[in-house]
């Protein structure tokens, strides 16, 4: 026959809630449902049941929380393809971009003046061009004008030729380019970079004396032949000189153009690398934490469900 233990053995039941605390003297046991549960010094078994609080549907409802966040912010990146939803996501790198994608804006502009400038000194090539072949003309007509066998009613027909080739010449002086007159002694500077930078090109007038000696001339008669020959040599050595003017300002634009197609490239790859967001990595990401979400509400569910086991109390 089994003894009772002593009264002040006995566990101590609480009046407000089922919390049992074990006594402070050695190894106990209890009855509770039918069972034996032993108990050990020291020991605090606490099954409080309340109903107010539910700290298992607080934990959840923060973890599902986080969880919503983290895949709202997996959406927002998936659909936008950006990795910098918000300038917290990385104050930094936000800054970086910013100053990568400005630079980037106006290497592109420095490219687009230069362009313009190559297309402005092609069409001074192209102008030059035909100059070279009026002037070729005319000194084949000083030439011809030369002839002894040749009246000066045969000369006055070379003469009409020449002084239109050299009234094309004088007229095409004043052309422009959107503008801006093609043919100036004024030096034009280009911006060529980012920052401001510019490269200065040469200007080519064909108002000096070293043209128009040439076209002005008149070979009515030999004498004036052989001197409007030696003036259209002077104007094609000249002319000669402007196209290689022209011809070198073309080649250092065009390779600035190129230089500042790979800086752009450069720089756009740098700052794809901080705010472009990888596919691949943000799939992992969002299907990580969809499954949490939606784990996590059906947790939440159960943890609203716990304090209805009161009722079984109540009962």
């Amino acid at each position: 026959m089994r003894a009772d233990p002593c009264p002040a053995l006995q566990p101590k039941v609480a009046t407000n809630c089922s919390r049992f605390t074990t006594p402070q003297c050695g190894l106990l046991e209890t009855h509770w449902g039918g069972n034996t549960v032993p108990w050990h010094q020291g020991c605090s078994v606490s099954i409080c049941m309340v109903v107010n609080t539910n700290i298992s549907a607080q934990a959840s409802a923060r973890t599902l929380g986080e969880n919503q966040a983290m895949l709202n912010k997996s959406l927002a990146r998936l659909s936008s393809g950006s990795k910098l939803i918000n300038p917290s996501d990385d104050a930094a790198g936000m800054a970086v971009s910013t100053r990568l994608d400005s630079q980037i804006a106006r290497l592109n502009a420095a490219r687009s003046n230069i362009s313009n400038a190559v297309s402005f000194t092609q069409t001074q090539e192209n102008y030059m061009k035909l100059f070279g072949k009026a002037l070729d003309r005319m000194s084949e007509l000083t030439v011809l004008a030369q002839d002894i066998t040749k009246s000066d009613a045969d000369r006055a027909l070379y003469n009409a030729e020449f002084s239109e080739l050299g009234d094309y010449i004088d007229k095409a002086a004043t052309k422009e380019f959107n503008g801006v007159p093609l043919f100036s002694a004024t030096d034009l500077d280009v911006s060529i970079d980012s920052e401001g930078d510019v490269f200065t090109m040469g200007g080519v007038e064909i108002t000096t004396s070293n043209y128009t000696d040439a076209t002005t001339s008149s070979i009515d008669t030999i004498a004036n032949a052989k001197l409007a020959l030696v003036a259209v040599k002077n104007t094609i050595n000249q002319l000669s000189t402007d196209r290689a003017t022209i011809a070198s300002s073309q080649s250092r634009l065009n390779l600035t153009i190129d230089q500042l197609a790979i800086a752009s490239e450069n720089l756009t790859a740098a700052s794809s690398r901080i705010k472009d967001v990888d596919i691949a990595e943000e799939s992992t990401n969002f299907a990580k934490h969809n499954i949490l979400v939606q784990s996590g509400t059906a947790m939440l569910a159960q943890a609203n469900q716990l304090p209805q086991s009161v009722l079984k109390l109540l009962q």
